[in-house]
Protein backbone atom coordinates (compact mmCIF):
# COMPACT_ATOMS: atom_id res chain seq x y z
CA UNK A 1 0.00 0.00 0.00
CA UNK A 2 2.95 2.23 0.39
CA UNK A 3 2.43 5.17 2.35
CA UNK A 4 -0.91 5.88 4.10
CA UNK A 5 -0.21 8.99 5.39
CA UNK A 6 -2.56 10.76 3.17
CA UNK A 7 -5.74 8.79 5.11
CA UNK A 8 -4.52 10.93 8.34
CA UNK A 9 -6.68 13.69 6.68
CA UNK A 10 -9.92 11.44 6.80
CA UNK A 11 -9.97 11.12 10.28
CA UNK A 12 -11.22 13.42 12.32
CA UNK A 13 -9.82 14.89 16.10
CA UNK A 14 -12.81 15.77 18.57
CA UNK A 15 -10.95 16.59 21.81
CA UNK A 16 -13.10 15.63 25.15
CA UNK A 17 -15.43 13.68 23.77
CA UNK A 18 -17.08 11.79 25.27
CA UNK A 19 -15.15 13.69 28.32
CA UNK A 20 -12.47 15.30 29.52
CA UNK A 21 -9.42 14.54 28.19
CA UNK A 22 -9.97 11.62 25.91
CA UNK A 23 -9.86 12.64 21.98
CA UNK A 24 -12.52 10.81 19.65
CA UNK A 25 -11.51 9.59 16.32
CA UNK A 26 -14.14 10.47 13.91
CA UNK A 27 -13.66 7.58 11.06
CA UNK A 28 -16.81 9.38 9.43
CA UNK A 29 -15.23 11.62 6.92
CA UNK A 30 -12.93 8.31 5.41
CA UNK A 31 -16.51 6.49 5.32
CA UNK A 32 -17.75 9.10 2.99
CA UNK A 33 -14.73 8.88 0.59
CA UNK A 34 -14.57 5.72 -1.58
CA UNK A 35 -11.51 6.11 -2.46
CA UNK A 36 -9.68 6.50 1.25
CA UNK A 37 -11.88 3.90 2.64
CA UNK A 38 -10.83 1.37 -0.25
CA UNK A 39 -7.55 2.16 0.76
CA UNK A 40 -7.97 1.50 4.05
CA UNK A 41 -9.86 -1.84 3.58
CA UNK A 42 -6.86 -3.16 1.41
CA UNK A 43 -4.70 -1.60 3.57
CA UNK A 44 -5.94 -4.20 6.01
CA UNK A 45 -6.65 -7.38 3.71
CA UNK A 46 -3.14 -6.91 2.75
CA UNK A 47 -1.80 -7.36 5.97
CA UNK A 48 -3.17 -10.45 6.07
CA UNK A 49 -2.55 -11.59 2.84
CA UNK A 50 -0.09 -15.27 3.41
CA UNK A 51 -2.47 -15.81 6.34
CA UNK A 52 -5.59 -18.30 6.21
CA UNK A 53 -8.49 -16.02 8.15
CA UNK A 54 -11.49 -18.29 8.91
CA UNK A 55 -13.09 -15.69 10.88
CA UNK A 56 -13.49 -11.46 11.06
CA UNK A 57 -14.65 -9.82 14.01
CA UNK A 58 -16.29 -6.39 13.81
CA UNK A 59 -17.17 -5.22 16.92
CA UNK A 60 -19.79 -1.87 17.24
CA UNK A 61 -21.15 -0.66 13.96
CA UNK A 62 -18.30 1.26 12.13
CA UNK A 63 -16.51 -2.34 13.05
CA UNK A 64 -18.95 -4.17 11.16
CA UNK A 65 -18.81 -2.43 8.24
CA UNK A 66 -15.14 -2.98 8.07
CA UNK A 67 -15.11 -6.68 8.90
Amino acid sequence: MGDAGWLKEHIRDIPDFPKDGVVFRDITPLLADVAAFRATIDGIAEAFDDLQVDKVLGVEARGFITA
